[in-house]
């Protein structure tokens, strides 16, 4: 539709594909965060296991900051065109999971528990993305790693979890 309107009305609209952008504000319901809230809760020891479905599924998971910068540059261009934001790069689930739980000292093997419940039904097993024309003509790339991603959300997490805890203590809530 985004292409259709630039070229029959000449506005000037550009569209970015954009891959799985993460941040500590992504939403609970999403591997990403569920793997570092859960992290957290074990580290802090308020919660036993992590229950996951495929964890050999492969993503192309980037900053979301990275990717605001990348739709910035798209409108900053002389003309507007169609992007693919992406890091071009895949993880498994299961490598995302080793880097969160290492950070905290612990082995993902023993926490994580791989629950038919949570399969999906039409699982996509690899998705990535090809950020070549977002790198040559706009001159971005993702900067941050998914370690340092994994890390920060981590942090985020482990700092909410002890900010609930303290309110939970605080209100006799916590027994």
């Amino acid at each position: 539709m985004t292409i259709n309107y630039r070229e029959s009305f000449g506005i000037f609209a550009c569209c970015g594909i954009l891959f799985n952008h993460e941040s500590p504000l992504r939403g609970i319901e999403f591997v990403t965060r569920k793997v570092t809230d859960a992290v957290a809760r074990i580290c802090l020891g308020v919660q036993k296991d992590l229950h996951l479905g495929n964890i050999d599924a492969k993503r192309d998971w980037g900053y979301a900051g990275d990717y605001v910068d990348a739709m910035w540059r798209m409108l900053q261009q002389d003309q507007p065109d169609t992007y693919v934001v992406a890091t071009g790069q895949t993880t498994t689930v299961r490598d995302m999971c080793r880097i969160a739980f290492e950070y905290v000292g612990l082995n993902y093997e023993k926490y994580v528990v791989i629950d038919p419940e949570f399969y999906r039904p039409a699982e996509v097993d690899v998705l990535l993305g090809n950020p070549k024309k977002a790198e040559e003509k706009l001159g971005w790339r993702a900067e941050t790693s998914l370690e340092n991603l994994i890390r920060m959300m981590v942090e985020a997490d482990m700092k909410r979890v002890k900010g609930e805890l303290l309110a939970q203590e605080a209100t006799g809530e916590l027994a």
